[in-house]
């Protein structure tokens, strides 16, 4: 990334922050104070997992030289079936134990059931709602919002109330305005189809170049030409797309 100039020579500032060029060509408004609290909380983050590390050391101190965990457990299990110096018999206490945990999960599954509804319809609402109205797409996408979902939606979680997005490499896309920071639906979205072999197929207008745009090449009139063999390998969603682009010809 590179400072932006004007032709003065002075750094151009977008709502006080200063604007940085990325090397694909795009303009980051950098942030520099979020990114340094960014930076102190991964630190604070960092020290915390290294506490709790040294905590579970000192817990397992004491197990050294046990060898057999499953011997030790088995051992540990059959004090527990001591009563008044009799040993009662493992197998019966193992099977009132697993009727006890039968019963509970019968008596709560309505529950677990209502709670996996519920989340489904946040999902729903969250991230089906986020692509319908997605300004993105309305003004960027030439397909409609719900077959954008289909070939980008499963890319989206909800974790802790809020929309995330991750990528084909299966990390988090994270934000290019807020380094450290999760990027949010619209930039998140926008990353991904930035990434998508076939994004000249789904964008409005017959511009698009680069890695994604599948070797599409402008012919006469305006029409852009693919071959047979990069249409079979497009996901459904980019198929119609291409099918109903009347400026797309398909050759052998």
């Amino acid at each position: 990334m590179k400072l932006k100039l004007t032709p003065e020579g002075h750094a151009v500032v977008q709502d006080g922050k200063p604007v940085y060029e990325t090397d694909d060509g795009k303009e980051v408004a950098f942030d520099a104070p979020g990114t340094v609290a960014t930076i102190s909380r991964l630190n604070g983050e960092a020290k915390g997992h290294r506490e709790r590390a040294e905590a579970a050391e000192a817990k397992l101190k004491p197990f050294e030289g046990i060898t057999d965990a499953a011997a030790a457990i088995k051992a540990l299990a059959t004090v527990k079936n001591l009563d008044d110096k009799k040993l009662v018999d493992a197998g019966e206490v193992e099977k009132v134990k697993t009727e006890a945990i039968r019963a509970v999960e019968e008596k709560y599954a309505p529950i677990v059931k209502e709670v996996e509804t519920l989340k489904g319809s946040l999902y729903s609402e969250k991230i089906g709602g986020a692509f319908a109205r997605s300004k993105f797409i309305a003004d960027k996408v030439a397909i409609p919002a719900d077959l954008v979902q289909a070939s980008f939606g499963s890319r989206f979680k909800i974790e802790d109330g809020k929309v995330v997005a991750y990528g084909a490499d299966g990390n988090k896309v994270y934000s290019k305005a807020s380094p450290g920071n999760a990027a949010d639906f619209e930039e998140a979205l926008e990353i991904l189809v930035d990434q998508y072999p076939h994004k000249a197929s789904i964008l409005k207008g017959s511009g698009a170049s680069g890695g994604g745009s599948g070797g599409s090449n402008p012919g006469a009139g305006g029409k852009k030409t693919i071959t047979r063999e990069q249409y079979d390998k497009m996901d459904p969603a980019a198929k119609a797309a291409t099918a109903r682009d009347a400026n797309t010809v398909i050759t052998d």
